[in-house]
């Protein structure tokens, strides 16, 4: 380990951040809610220590959506093994919307890849570069449920569905992300919503050996901010 010229603690692995820390500023879903950190007891006050305290929706920041968000009988983070979390056959794609609700221009370019293997599917729309304006969270994109069919006879080793807009509900089309949401997260068969993700550093042609999705464990939770590790092939 060594300090890079940031003063960061770093190592010669090639990995990639997929997630953003979160912080006052990160933006909500419809700009409800706020992350709050407030320190409990403050070195610079003349406490022996720094301890602090948090308050915040679990949808927040990259986040994962538990099938129990929407289901009374779906499942938690207790219903998945450790290495559930590991996906060895991570695709990343990218689109151009042709409007807030995607379905026809991500089936196009699913139609000329090898996807059979795909446990893992990242889709890059571009609002990330719009994370800190009242668009993201007012314009964002989300997904048709007519994709949860097609995903799962197209993509039949998948899990995770992950992308860089706030959420799969499209604000501005709350109906259909209600839809959406009831749909992706069937307690039967499961594709996992991984929302917000920082995609800022990759596209289509980034090459990843895996990815690793890491969520908060917490216990009957609707839904899990996450880490996301990419580690990218040599």
């Amino acid at each position: 380990m060594y300090q890079n010229d940031h003063g960061r603690a770093s190592v010669n692995f090639n990995m990639l951040f997929l997630s953003y820390a979160l912080n006052q500023n990160t933006p909500t879903y419809g700009n409800r809610n706020q992350f709050k950190i407030v320190k409990n007891s403050d070195i610079d006050k003349g406490d022996v220590a720094n301890d602090s305290f948090i308050s915040t929706t679990v949808h927040i920041g990259t986040h994962i959506d538990m099938p129990y968000h929407f289901h009374k009988n779906g499942q938690t983070i207790d219903s998945f093994d450790a290495d559930y979390w590991i996906f060895n056959a991570p695709l990343v794609v990218e689109i151009s919307p042709k409007s807030l609700i995607i379905k026809d221009e991500l089936i196009e370019i699913l139609k000329g890849l090898n996807v059979k293997d795909t446990d893992i599917l990242i889709v890059k729309t571009g609002i990330c570069y719009d994370r800190g304006e009242q668009v993201f969270w007012e314009k964002n994109y989300g997904l048709d449920p007519a994709l949860y069919i097609y995903l799962l006879e197209r993509l039949p080793s998948l899990r995770v569905i992950g992308f860089d807009s706030i959420s799969i509900s499209s604000f501005a089309h709350r109906l259909i992300g209600r839809e959406a949401h009831k749909v992706f997260l069937n307690p039967e068969k499961p594709l996992l919503i991984l929302e917000d993700m920082d995609l800022r550093k990759v596209d289509k042609n980034t090459d990843f050996k895996r990815l690793i999705v890491s969520p908060l464990r917490i216990e009957e939770c609707d839904g899990l901010p996450c880490t996301v590790f990419g580690e990218l092939n040599d």
